[in-house]
């Protein structure tokens, strides 16, 4: 028979064992969840660019997401469930009558769910389509950004030869981004102007192009002098994928849609924009993810980091080299001697 000692050092055995399993189970869906946590670059179909982070809370998952256009905002929900990913939005769709006339606005989720394979973030995007008659499928893929570096010491930065953007007398160096819009960029006496067609009521509004430069950079420092006319606006894109906001908000509360904000990531610290129809200096540096903004004089984002790209990027890597891209889709603007000072490796 077995003595009763025996019998007792086997039953603890038994326990420290299904304890141990018990917390590398733990420890297994600890990493499992934590390998979702953190921002992550989104390419969906056409290569069009997005945005994902994925924030632990105490017992629960928050997030933000960038979808292709417009502003960051907080995720409806996010679930890590059986090492797979799931988050939920809501999008607004307008309902119309037969008349035309808006009946109501609906909510509609939108899902994207999926899990990392190797490095990849493998998603499927599902959605009710806007008429709601159908489910729309699309994949989309994520790679982790690697964490912001130190705040650089603009001090001791290298600066190359300035760059004339423009020539003064026509789009040499420019190029429309979308093929078939319409152009409503012209050169003159050295400004660069952007007019948009006056609609004509009944017919359709034709799509002004967006313009980028042939050269593409990585750091730098450009300087720009833009005028913008009462309500409307444009943005200068750094690198293609980080928008300043070119705004009419003057007299306007501190908001990170206003002249000179990093849009709808970096708030300006003080106003300091000038009324519409007047011409505003723009002094923007790009060094290492982190971004320096004097408007007219002014320093109203200082040396602050760039948490990702911002909506209507060309593309959501922010480690190549991209163009300075000017908004034209929008309103009408002009600039004028815009000269980049690129950053020496």
């Amino acid at each position: 028979m077995f003595s009763s000692q025996f019998c007792v050092r086997t039953s603890l055995r038994v326990v420290f064992l299904l304890i141990a399993s018990f917390a590398a189970t733990l420890l297994r869906a600890g990493l499992a969840e934590e390998k979702y946590f953190g921002r992550w670059a989104l390419t969906l179909e056409g290569g069009r660019a997005g945005w994902l982070e994925i924030v632990p809370q105490k017992g629960w998952y928050d997030g933000s997401l960038l979808w292709v256009g417009g502003s960051v905002e907080p995720l409806a929900s996010v679930a890590i469930v059986e090492g797979e990913l799931m988050v939920t939005r809501q999008r607004t769709v307008t309902r119309k009558g037969l008349d035309g006339v808006v009946l109501r606005k609906q909510q509609i989720t939108e899902t994207l769910q999926g899990r990392l394979d190797g490095d990849v973030l493998k998603l499927t995007r599902s959605t009710l389509n806007n008429a709601g008659t159908a489910m729309e499928r699309e994949p989309v893929s994520g790679r982790l950004i690697p964490a912001l570096p130190p705040v650089p010491d603009l001090s001791r930065v290298r600066w190359g030869e300035p760059v004339s953007l423009l020539n003064g007398r026509d789009l040499s160096g420019w190029r429309l981004i979308e093929a078939k819009a319409e152009n409503g960029w012209s050169v003159s006496n050295g400004t660069l102007s952007n007019r948009p067609t006056t609609h004509v009521v009944g017919q359709k509004s034709r799509r002004l192009g967006n313009l980028r430069t042939e050269r593409e950079f990585e750091d730098f420092n450009l300087k720009a002098e833009v005028l913008v006319p009462a309500n409307s606006n444009s943005g200068i894109y750094l690198r293609g994928i980080y928008e300043i906001q070119i705004q009419d908000s003057f007299g306007k509360a501190l908001d990170s849609h206003n002249m000179g904000a990093l849009y709808s990531r970096i708030t300006p610290s003080v106003a300091a924009e000038k009324p519409a129809s007047e011409w505003q200096m723009l002094d923007i540096t790009l060094v290492e993810r982190h971004l320096t903004v004097v408007l007219n004089g002014v320093t109203i984002i200082a040396n602050q980091p760039i948490a990702g790209c911002t909506g209507w990027a060309l593309w959501a890597d922010e480690f190549r080299p991209g163009p300075i891209y000017l908004q034209g889709d929008h309103g009408a603007v002009a600039f004028r001697n815009l000269v980049l000072t690129p950053v020496l490796k």
